[in-house]
């Protein structure tokens, strides 16, 4: 990952099109962790969903931030692979199953060693604009084995429909991004799919733009 590369990305590209040209209702901004080892758990509508978490960091910390995406789509032709590795800095992840789980976080785990913070959608996939899909377990075997990782689970409203999946034209929306604190420990993978669950549901009714309609 080229730290420089970077940095010009989000100076250049990511904020003036996520904070000018959209505009961002941003609550809990204190609550997002500038060291790691940490998780943003964020829910998934659109590409729009890490630029967001980008324009909410100083310069001198979005070096930090490690997107885990998926490997069949980021890394499916040279040149996206190239800019998806070196300039947002992801992590791939196979989501084809065959491998196992210590395998298949071993990037991960690497990240979060090196003090890094992942951002990670436990929808694992972008669903419906606004709207939140049912919560995989994932997240939980990733921290079980890194215990003194921080869970923060953060909620972007409007994204979806600033740009909706399979579509290339941006349409201007003020958007929502709250951010929640920091999960509690847990003892299984369900307790983690409520905690995060429910904070999901909280986080929503903080959005300014929320319509309980659209769920």
């Amino acid at each position: 990952m080229n730290r420089l590369l970077k940095i010009i990305f989000v100076l250049l590209i990511v904020r003036p099109l996520v904070l000018i040209i959209l505009g961002l209702n941003i609550k809990g901004r204190e609550k997002l962790p500038l060291e790691g080892p940490a998780v943003i758990a964020a829910n998934h509508n659109s590409h729009l969903d890490t630029m967001a978490l980008f324009s909410l960091y100083p310069l001198s910390k979005v070096h930090k931030l490690r997107p885990v995406a998926a490997a069949d789509y980021f890394l499916a032709n040279p040149l996206m692979a190239w800019f998806s590795l070196n300039v947002i800095g992801i992590i791939p992840i196979n989501r084809s199953g065959t491998n196992r789980k210590e395998l298949l976080f071993d990037d991960c785990y690497k990240a979060l060693d090196n003090g890094d913070i992942l951002i990670l959608f436990p929808e694992g996939t972008r669903g419906e604009p606004e709207k939140i899909s049912k919560l995989k377990k994932g997240i939980y075997y990733l921290v079980k084995e890194r215990p003194n990782t921080a869970v923060i689970p953060v909620v972007t409203y409007g994204l979806g429909r600033a740009l909706p999946r399979g579509e290339a034209l941006l349409v201007p929306f003020t958007c929502d991004v709250a951010i929640g604190d920091a999960l509690p420990p847990v003892s299984t993978s369900g307790e983690l799919v409520e905690l995060l669950g429910n904070s999901y549901g909280q986080l929503l009714k903080s959005c300014l733009t929320y319509h309980e309609s659209d769920q």
